[in-house]
């Protein structure tokens, strides 16, 4: 039987060598060849994090927060390059959600035969 850390790492290298991963990273490497898109898929995911962390902690996200995040992803969105990178990256987290799934089957399939 296969050692799982190396079965892990060969998962790794074949996420790497995928379709979806170079499509991302080819997405990733043109947004950030460009300062003026840089700069806005940066002001982007600041935005997006400093939301989720208020949301972590539950602080309340006011009116004008919600307002400027709404913008930022208008703006975000007109911008072809950065709405390519967003697609490839949903097209990667798919094909990782897919594998997940496969991973953790052993377990559904040990809690599910406690269920019935």
């Amino acid at each position: 039987m296969s050692n799982l850390y190396d079965l892990a790492y060969d998962l790794e290298k074949g996420l790497r060598e995928s379709e979806e991963f170079q499509g991302l990273k080819d997405a990733y490497d043109k947004v950030m060849n460009d300062p003026t898109t840089k700069q806005m898929f940066d002001n982007f995911r600041d935005t997006q994090l400093n939301l989720q962390q208020k949301q972590m902690q539950g602080e309340e996200i006011s009116e004008e927060e919600v307002n400027k995040a709404k913008q930022v992803v208008e703006l975000v969105q007109q911008n072809e390059d950065i709405s390519k990178l967003m697609e490839e990256e949903q097209r990667l987290n798919t094909v990782i959600g897919d594998i997940s799934k496969i991973i953790t089957k052993p377990l559904e399939d040990l809690y599910g035969e406690e269920e019935q």
